[in-house]
């Protein structure tokens, strides 16, 4: 995680998770699939200050909920809309059903 200088200090620890929640809930990776909450942080390394900025990047190592759908598998789900060019949305928010 990268942080502004003007969030060092005494609040260190919970800016950088005030960070991580606004920056990786709700984002999605192929890797892992889409981050729906972020349940633990399991540990905030050293950071080290960027000369060029003056940001400091922290390793952080933390546990996540993720949804990741498999190609064929079934969902169950309500469809909140239909779109001629996208398809049908659901409740699932990132689930893009093309008809």
């Amino acid at each position: 995680m990268q942080l502004h200088p003007r969030h060092f200090g005494r609040n260190l620890r919970e800016n950088l998770v005030s960070k991580l929640l606004k920056d990786v809930e709700g984002t999605c990776s192929g890797r892992h699939g889409f981050v729906v909450a972020i349940t633990g942080i399991e540990s905030v390394g050293k950071g080290l200050i960027r000369d060029e900025t003056g940001f400091a990047t922290f390793p952080v190592k933390y546990q996540c909920v993720v949804f990741r759908p498999f190609k064929g598998e079934i969902l169950e789900a309500v469809v909140t809309m239909v779109n001629k060019k996208l398809g049908a949305c659901s409740n699932l928010q990132v689930l893009y059903i093309n008809l």
